[in-house]
C-alpha cells in the first residue's frame, strides 16, 4: 500500500481532529426526563462521540493490527432488524423513529443507541455497519454493546496478522521506530502494522478515559521498541500521544503491550499531562505499571 494510500489514515485523522471546535463549556442542547427515549440528530457531535467510544471497544477486542474500524457516518435506521438480543426493544423503537436515540437513566448515566457505518482504519475501504449501545457511567468507563456486519475478508486479515506476527517472532534484533505518522502525516508502508497494534492497544486507554463530554483519538506513536522474547508472545513498548476533544489537549501515554496471535491483548499503561498527572491502568494484569513507567526513558 505505497504512496498516498499509506498516508490516508493519518491524513483522515488530522482532518477529523481539526473538525472539533476549541474547548467550551458543553451543556445538553435538549430537555430530557429520566427513562424517556429521545431522538438525536445523526449529525450531532454527541452521536459521533458515542460511536467512536463503541469503536474503541471493538478495536481493542479485535486484538488485531489488521481488523480495525474507523467511524464512517452515524445513520438513520431504515428497516434494520435487531442484531443484539439485549437491544431488541430499543432497536425496535430506534427503527420506528429512524434516528439515533439517547436515554437518561436516573442515578446511572446517559445511554446512546446508534447505527453507523465504518471504514477500514488502514485502507479506508467500507468495513460494514454496526449497531451499538454506549452507556456513560458517572464514575466508571463507558459500557459498550456492539454488533457489526461481517463483510471484511477474514482470511486475508488472518494472513496479514500472521505474517506480521511471524516476522516479529523470528527477529533477533528488536524493531525500533519513531514518529508514526511523521510530521507530514505520512505513515511508511512498513510501519502500518505497528500503527495498527498501537491503535488496537490505545483503544483500551481511549475507552477508559472517554466521557460524554470528552473524546480521544490516537494522534501519533512517538516511539516503539520491541522486547525480544523466547516464548510465543510479542512484547512491544510504545510511547503514544492521545488527542483529547474538544479541549485539544495532548496526553502522552506509555503503553506496554503483549500480543499473542488469536488471543486478547494484554497491556499496562500510564498517561501523563502537561501537569504531570499520572494515570495507571491495565487491559489485563501484566507486570508493574509503575516500574514500566520508570523504565521508559532508558528503553527509548
Amino acid at each position: 500500500m505505497p504512496g498516498l494510500g499509506a498516508a490516508l489514515p493519518a491524513a483522515a485523522l488530522l482532518l477529523l481532529l481539526s473538525s472539533f471546535p476549541p474547548a467550551a463549556a458543553e451543556q445538553p442542547l435538549w430537555p430530557f426526563a429520566p427513562g424517556v427515549m429521545h431522538a438525536l440528530n445523526p449529525s450531532d457531535r454527541q452521536a459521533s462521540k458515542a460511536a467512536w467510544v463503541a469503536l474503541h471497544y471493538a478495536n481493542f477486542k479485535a486484538a488485531s493490527p489488521s481488523l480495525l474500524r474507523v467511524l464512517g457516518q452515524v445513520q438513520k435506521v431504515l428497516g434494520i432488524k435487531a442484531a443484539l438480543p439485549s437491544l431488541h426493544s430499543a432497536i425496535r423503537l430506534h427503527c420506528r423513529l429512524n434516528l439515533p436515540l439517547f436515554q437518561f437513566i436516573q442515578g446511572v448515566g446517559m445511554k446512546y443507541y446508534l447505527h453507523f457505518t465504518t471504514d477500514d482504519y488502514i485502507n479506508g475501504e467500507n468495513a460494514g455497519s454496526c449497531l451499538a449501545t454506549v452507556l456513560y457511567l458517572k464514575r466508571s468507563p463507558p459500557e459498550v454493546n456492539i454488533k457489526c456486519a461481517d463483510i471484511q475478508d477474514k482470511k486475508q486479515i488472518q494472513e496479514q496478522d500472521n505474517r506480521f506476527y511471524q516476522y516479529l517472532q523470528h527477529r533477533t534484533k528488536p524493531i525500533i521506530a519513531n514518529d508514526i505518522p511523521d510530521s507530514h502525516g505520512n505513515i511508511a508502508h512498513a510501519h502500518l502494522p505497528l500503527w495498527g497494534l498501537a491503535v488496537a492497544g490505545g483503544s483500551f486507554i481511549m475507552l477508559k478515559k472517554s466521557t460524554e463530554n470528552l473524546g480521544y483519538f490516537l494522534a501519533q506513536v512517538k516511539a516503539v521498541k520491541q522486547q525480544i522474547r523466547k516464548n510465543n508472545a510479542v512484547e512491544l513498548e510504545f510511547m503514544i500521544l492521545l488527542h483529547e476533544t474538544p479541549t485539544q489537549k495532548i496526553y502522552p501515554c506509555y503503553m506496554h503491550l503483549i500480543w499473542i496471535l488469536d488471543h486478547p491483548l494484554t497491556l499496562k499503561y500510564i498517561c501523563t499531562s502537561v501537569n504531570h498527572w499520572l494515570e495507571d491502568g491495565s487491559g489485563q494484569d501484566y507486570g508493574s505499571a509503575a516500574g514500566m513507567f520508570h523504565e521508559k526513558e532508558g528503553n527509548f
